[in-house]
């Protein structure tokens, strides 16, 4: 996909003395007091803000923080926590901006200024005509650097990559965008993909999507169940939706068709209750007793599942096979994780669940990318062209 990258626009030297508008994603989780207690997405914001701050800009970046009403501010919507944290990061002052849609503020070349939740004004979330003519007239660059925002098509997010004069992508979304192209629009073969969770319906058109184009699907979790219904296997009182039986047959079919495949589990790890301290089994796939609960996969699937992955071109991992979070019930995810580490693919990984057993397992540095896109990532395994790259890639041309 073509598309400005915002590195490039520096590099011109034709960011000099002009007026940069980033639109990062600082909605970081704070305490009752309003105290910011994990700042990742404001230090992730950082890059792009220097870069422009290098370039001779006048820097003005705003965010959405939590769920405000538009037109209703109340204080514990405001940035404020926000540029504190980001001027101490930055070493130098931070100033406020409220009431910014026209442009009432005075913004200097080397100075940086953010502007009040985005989400509080009116017209922002349904990307209103007015607001955008308006935020496009704010500022000479546009800087899209909020990939968790990137499937939102909002004032902040895409009515202004359409109004301002030039459009870009910053350094974290110009990442994504390479990554889910090398991953997903030109990938080297095979191409893997992992999907787990507990429902098939939250997933059914992920699966839908990828069966028409990768080489394995690798499905986990209470999906893994379903899947294993439809195969003729029983799974106990195991979560699963018997009602979508006839979905998950089809996207075997459509693997089968295209010869590739749905490994069906070999052996899980069952339990009697859900529940850490809960003693684990391992049993073949086909003798599951009728109050059994799946709660893994079982060790000989986990090996060779991990061959396939070791020996793919590419991997795309969304969700944990396994209850990873109780010890006994973690081996598949982790058996899986290392195999992801330890191959030559290209791999990218996204989903909360998916980042905390890359943290639990320490491959972060072994992962090819993780994506921290949340909603946006799941859309793009959707097959879905997100509202940001599709604007960025429009005025590109």
């Amino acid at each position: 996909m073509k598309f400005l990258r915002f590195s490039d626009v520096c590099r011109s030297g034709f960011a000099r003395d002009k007026r940069v508008f980033i639109r990062a994603d600082l909605n970081v989780p704070q305490d009752d007091a309003g105290h910011i207690t994990e700042d990742t997405r404001i230090r992730a914001s950082v890059p792009a803000i220097q870069m422009a701050l290098d370039a001779g800009a006048a820097v003005m970046v705003t965010s959405h923080l939590g769920r405000p009403t538009e037109g209703a501010f109340k204080p514990e919507d405001s940035l404020a926590p926000v540029a504190a944290r980001l001027g101490e990061l930055l070493g130098r002052p931070v100033r406020l901006v409220a009431d910014w849609v026209d442009g009432a503020f005075d913004l200097q070349p080397g100075e940086v200024v953010l502007l009040e939740n985005c989400r509080l004004n009116k017209g922002e979330k349904k990307n209103s005509p007015e607001l955008a003519a308006k935020l496009g007239k704010l500022c000479d660059i546009f800087v899209h650097d909020a990939f968790g925002t990137a499937h939102r098509a909002e004032g902040t997010t895409y009515g202004i990559a359409e109004t301002a004069p030039i459009a870009s992508a910053g350094p974290l979304l110009a990442a994504e965008m390479d990554a889910i192209g090398k991953a997903l629009a030109n990938p080297k073969r095979p191409l893997v993909a992992i999907v787990a969770g507990s429902k098939v319906s939250t997933k059914l058109t992920i699966l839908q999507s990828l069966a028409k184009n990768v080489d394995g699907l690798i499905v986990g979790g209470g999906i893994a169940n379903t899947f294993m219904l439809a195969a003729g296997l029983k799974i106990g009182k195991s979560l699963a939706e018997p009602d979508l039986l006839g979905e998950a047959t089809a996207v075997i079919e459509a693997m089968k068709a295209r010869g590739a495949e749905v490994p069906i589990p070999e052996d899980v790890v069952c339990a009697k209750a859900f529940a850490a301290d809960a003693e684990a089994t391992v049993k073949a796939a086909t003798d599951v007793a009728d109050d059994d609960l799946i709660l893994d996969i079982g060790p000989k699937t986990a090996a060779k599942l991990a061959q396939k992955l070791k020996q793919a071109g590419t991997i795309v991992w969304n969700g944990p096979v396994g209850v990873f979070e109780f010890a006994a019930f973690e081996n598949g995810t982790k058996v899986i994780a290392q195999a992801i580490a330890e191959s030559d693919a290209f791999s990218i990984a996204g989903g909360g669940d998916t980042l905390a057993a890359i943290a639990k397992y320490g491959i972060e540095k072994d992962v090819g990318y993780i994506s921290t896109g949340g909603g946006a990532f799941l859309e793009v395994l959707e097959g879905k062209t997100l509202p940001a790259f599709e604007v960025l890639a429009r005025r590109a041309r």
